[in-house]
Parts: C-alpha cells; sequence; structure tokens
C-alpha cells in the first residue's frame, strides 16, 4: 500500500470513528469560504464607499459609529460584508457540510432569523472592540473586530444550523 493511500485511509477511519468533530471541523473550514467573502468585501466597500458617500459619524438604534471608528462608511462596510458572507454560507454548509435535502422554504426563515440576531451582534460589536483595542493595534482594529464577530458567529450558527436550519426532514 502506497504512504498516501495509509494516510487517506487513516483519515477514512478517523472521521468514521468521529462524525461528529469531523462534521464541527469541515463546518469551519468550509466557514472559511464565507470568511474570505467577508474580509474581501469589507475591505473593498470600505475602500470604495468613500468615493461615494460623506464619512461622518454613524448612530442609529444601538448602532454607534464614531468616525474614529468606521463611521457609516464603517457601518455599512460591515453590514454589506456580513450579508454576503451569510449567502455565501448558507448554500456552502447546506450543500457540503450538512448535505441538508430540507426544504429551503423551511430552513430559509430559521437562517434568517439566525443571522440577523448573529447580524445585529456582528454590526454592533465593532466599533466597540475597534475604540477598545485601536490604542493598542492602530489601523488593523477593524480587522481583528471582523476575526471577533466571526468567532460569535460560529458560536451561534454551528449550533442552530446543525439542530434546527439544515436538520433533515
Amino acid at each position: 500500500m502506497k504512504k498516501e493511500n495509509r494516510v487517506v485511509q487513516a483519515f477514512k477511519n478517523w472521521k468514521k470513528k468521529h462524525p461528529e468533530m469531523y462534521e464541527f471541523l469541515l463546518f469551519n473550514v468550509m466557514s472559511n469560504v464565507a470568511t474570505i467573502t467577508n474580509f474581501a468585501v469589507l475591505w473593498i466597500s470600505s475602500g470604495l464607499l468613500p468615493m461615494f458617500i460623506k464619512n461622518s459619524a454613524f448612530q442609529w438604534f444601538i448602532f454607534k459609529y464614531p468616525t474614529s471608528e468606521g463611521g457609516v462608511v464603517g457601518f455599512i462596510s460591515f453590514l454589506i460584508a456580513y450579508v454576503c458572507a451569510q449567502i455565501v454560507n448558507f448554500i456552502v454548509q447546506r450543500k457540503i457540510v450538512f448535505g441538508s435535502t430540507n426544504k429551503i422554504g423551511k430552513a430559509l426563515p430559521w437562517y434568517i432569523l439566525t443571522v440577523v440576531v448573529a447580524g445585529i451582534i456582528s454590526v454592533w460589536l465593532p466599533p466597540h472592540v475597534i475604540g477598545l483595542i485601536k490604542p493598542v493595534t492602530g489601523n488593523v482594529a477593524p480587522t481583528i473586530a471582523n476575526f471577533v464577530n466571526i468567532i460569535i458567529q460560529v458560536v451561534i450558527n454551528y449550533p442552530m444550523m446543525k439542530f434546527v436550519i439544515m436538520k433533515k426532514d
């Protein structure tokens, strides 16, 4: 038996013995597709939006983005990045991780509710994280705030997807 065949076989054996762990790891690996989308859209929109929107402090409902933490451009950039990432994430997780065949009409409302709750947190939190860490991290603070958002999203999204949204009929 070739060495790579043993490695493949060992992996298949591990996957068979630990299906829950494999699914969680696959969920996180495949979430990177959404993460890449999130960062790309965040950076692109942060760069492009100032050409179309005069940046100013933004405050609405629970969202407070002073210009020092991104202002209206930061708010809109985080929001657009989040929405784009969640569209990608739904498709990837449904097809690849969970292999869900349940009706989209049942899954989508729960997914939307989940991402709205996680989204409110993810759009509310960045200026607070940025304000806290910017004195130490400087201009990388928005990127770090985005990492914090991603961790929170995993904590919320994985259990909801596994047990509610992608639950097999």
